[in-house]
């Protein structure tokens, strides 16, 4: 029994010496991944000016955004990131930082200035993500924590990434490539933290399934199940289904003009009831768009469509959006319009881009109309010419002018920015 114990006491001393220098070879990794990291710093400086025909006094608003991120080294296959964010108004505020300053959808940092139009750029401070991050699993990347999201072309789920203030998300994401040419992302939300510096909990499930067998097709098919803990109008719980399919497939040698592509995107999905809505959700989403690339100009058509049904009194929602990016610049739609008997939209546009001496020109003209129904809601034309200055810094300017029908009023809007990122 002694020369057990005398054996063990041996074996323990002998295990002790490598582990104690395998901690040691562990703390100074963890040291090496704290202080090892990267720092990246990004500013943007907006001047934003906004006219409408109505009584609201025209608004303008110098405003610089800035954000700080750390991202650790590797250490044990995790890093972390945290990233502040500050957006400070330069000068005066004639601006209305947020609509509806009453409503718990909107945050703290609203200027409550309502008798201008709207800027959505209030200012403040927040930890705008701070994640934890784990690669140890093979094709497969989890991330939690206060995190970017953008699903595809963020029509359903994105980060409103032109606002100030973007939108981040608390929860769990994963990312899995076991598949071939397949790639499962998956979410698990709890809070969405807004532009408007406030916040809204949820219990989301998200599910993004893509097949991309070639560069000419990409099949996605996806399932957003969001459960919001106070509903609103525009924002009751909903599953929304959805499949989507898009491609850019070489047309060079089969046409004079060389190189060239042919750019295509089919979209159809289906929003309805979902846990505790307080009303009847039933609305479908549709979208085609065509064009073709002929370098340097790209051109494209498009129709997208979000139902109404003026029965149930429901128009489809896309609340977690990057909304700026869709139906014109001007902010128009950023609700399915609900004044008019839930009748939807429908948003007729055709685009035309080109890159000349690292200029890059986009003109877009839009034309709305009801879904349900016969009624005319007005036409947009956006314009914007963007250039690179060089590897950190880039500006842009941008007008968007929304002449009205039956809803809303005539809008421009005026952008002028610059961002530099190192």
């Amino acid at each position: 029994m002694k020369t057990w114990g005398l054996g063990v006491a041996a074996l323990g001393f002998g295990l002790g010496v490598p582990l104690a220098a395998m901690a040691a070879d562990s703390i100074e990794a963890l040291r090496y991944a704290v202080a090892g990291g990267t720092t990246n710093l990004d500013l943007r400086l907006r001047y934003e000016d906004v006219e409408q025909d109505n009584a609201l006094e025209d608004a303008d608003a110098l405003t610089l955004r800035t954000r700080l991120a750390y991202t650790t080294g590797k250490w044990n296959d995790l890093d972390l990131q945290v990233e502040l964010e500050d957006v400070h108004a330069l000068g005066g505020e004639d601006y209305n930082s947020c609509p509806g300053n009453v409503s718990p959808f909107f945050g703290s940092g609203c200027n409550g200035n309502v008798a201008y139009s709207t800027i959505a750029d209030p200012e403040g401070t927040e930890l705008n993500q701070f994640w934890l991050r784990y690669v140890g699993i093979p094709n497969t990347i989890l991330k939690y924590g206060r995190q970017r999201l953008v699903l595809d072309n963020a029509r359903f789920i994105g980060n409103v990434g032109w606002r100030q203030n973007e939108m981040t998300y608390d929860g769990l994401n994963v990312v899995n490539t076991f598949f071939p040419k397949v790639t499962i992302n998956y979410s698990h939300l709890t809070n969405a933290n807004n532009i408007f510096a406030g916040d809204f909990q949820l219990e989301s499930d998200l599910l993004n399934v893509a097949w991309t067998p070639s560069e000419a097709f990409k099949l996605v098919g996806y399932a957003y199940l969001v459960d919001f803990d106070v509903d609103a109008a525009a924002r009751r719980d909903t599953k929304t289904l959805g499949l989507r399919a898009a491609g850019t497939v070489p047309l060079a040698g089969t046409i004079p003009l060389a190189p060239a592509k042919l750019l295509y995107t089919f979209e159809y999905a289906k929003q309805g009831d979902y846990k505790d809505s307080p009303a009847i959700v039933d609305a479908d989403y549709t979208l085609a768009e065509v064009g073709a690339v002929f370098s340097p100009v790209t051109i494209k058509f498009g129709y997208e469509v979000l139902g109404g049904d003026a029965e149930n009194a429901y128009a489809f929602q896309t609340p977690l959006a990057t909304l700026h990016a869709f139906q014109g610049w001007a902010d128009i739609f950023l609700n399915t319009p609900a004044t008019t008997s839930f009748a939807g939209v429908q948003d007729a546009y055709v685009s035309l881009g080109a890159t000349i001496e690292k200029f890059n020109f986009l003109a877009v003209y839009h034309d709305y109309d009801a879904d349900d129904g016969s009624g005319k809601y007005g036409d947009e034309i956006d314009l914007q010419v963007s250039r690179p200055i060089n590897d950190a810094l880039g500006v842009t300017l941008k007008y968007a002018d929304y002449s009205a029908d039956s809803f809303s009023v005539d809008t421009q809007k005026l952008w002028l920015q610059a961002d530099y990122k190192f």
